[in-house]
């Protein structure tokens, strides 16, 4: 069953089946892979962006400002990588942001439940919990890019 962005092999190009692989697939030849690493340097981002913020804005203002900047653009530049390095995906510009948009929220939603409830209700450790919570927030993000935000159905006559 064909509903989501196909994985882009290293040599679709040559098979005439999708768009061509990007370098970064051609690299690593796997889309997981290729997502870990853009989610790594937009994590990095993320973080420049929030001490940028932080000093730029200096005293006068709340730090969740900072904080609200840099996921500002943070969410746009993955965006742009995820749409062209790793789904490799065209057209449907402002449906695949939205989409994007809500997976991303929906992972910030199931890393704050189920932080809670591995800390408050199982009474685990918060940061050995933190991590196994994030990594499991990852994975799930990969498929809700894969099948949401970058979905395409079978190829249609019209393009």
């Amino acid at each position: 069953m064909k509903t989501n962005a196909r994985p882009v092999a290293a040599d679709s190009d040559a098979t005439g089946d999708g768009p061509a692989a990007g370098l970064l697939l051609r690299m690593v030849r796997r889309q997981e892979v290729a997502f870990a690493m853009v989610g790594a340097c937009n994590t990095l981002l993320g973080i420049g962006l929030t001490v940028a913020w932080l000093a730029v804005l200096g005293d006068a203002w709340p730090p969740a400002v900072a904080v609200v900047l840099a996921y500002a653009v943070g969410i746009v530049v993955a965006f742009v990588l995820h749409r062209t390095l790793v789904f490799r995906v065209r057209g449907r510009l402002l449906r695949d942001f939205v989409g994007f948009v809500v997976v991303n929220s929906g992972g910030l939603l199931m890393n704050t439940v189920l932080l809670s409830l591995a800390v408050s209700v199982l009474h685990l450790p918060r940061i050995p919990s933190a991590v196994v919570v994030m990594g499991l927030v990852a994975v799930a993000s990969f498929f809700g890019h894969r099948y949401i935000s970058f979905r395409r159905g079978p190829e249609a006559g019209s393009g």
